[in-house]
């Protein structure tokens, strides 16, 4: 029956390493670490973790939270001018938009640049259904 891998992971896990700092020039040592792979994933999440925390914390006690759109804070009275604002926004948006056309078209009007109408084409409704 083979051997489990568990105690080679957990060896190669607990393998000690030296980290060596030297100078270049005198080749003396400057920092001597003893490490092991069990010890640098245990920093690096430590570290993770912290960072995260710290970057919750900030956002959950300080007023950036109020400058977050994406997070959901902010006074009911906000979230209701934003959302008014949004609608006048988009309303004046669309009015600009049909002025111009309007305005394009007028120029093209007073300018003589519209195409001469074909009435030849025109399919009137027939008046005798209607008499009826």
């Amino acid at each position: 029956m083979p051997k489990s891998d568990d105690n080679s992971t957990l060896r190669r896990l607990q393998n000690r390493y030296r980290l060596v700092v030297m100078n270049e020039d005198t080749y003396e040592e400057v920092v001597k670490f003893r490490l092991s792979r069990l010890s640098v994933y245990i920093v690096l999440s430590s570290v993770f973790v912290l960072l995260t925390f710290l970057t919750v914390a900030l956002i959950i006690f300080t007023p950036i939270k109020y400058y977050l759109p994406g997070v959901g804070y902010g006074d009911a009275r906000q979230v209701k001018e934003f959302k008014s604002l949004k609608m006048r926004t988009d309303s004046m948006e669309t009015a600009l938009k049909f002025r111009q056309q309007y305005l394009d078209d007028l120029q093209k009007v007073l300018q003589g640049k519209l195409p001469a109408l074909d009435t030849t084409k025109l399919t009137l409704p027939d008046v005798e259904k209607y008499e009826e």
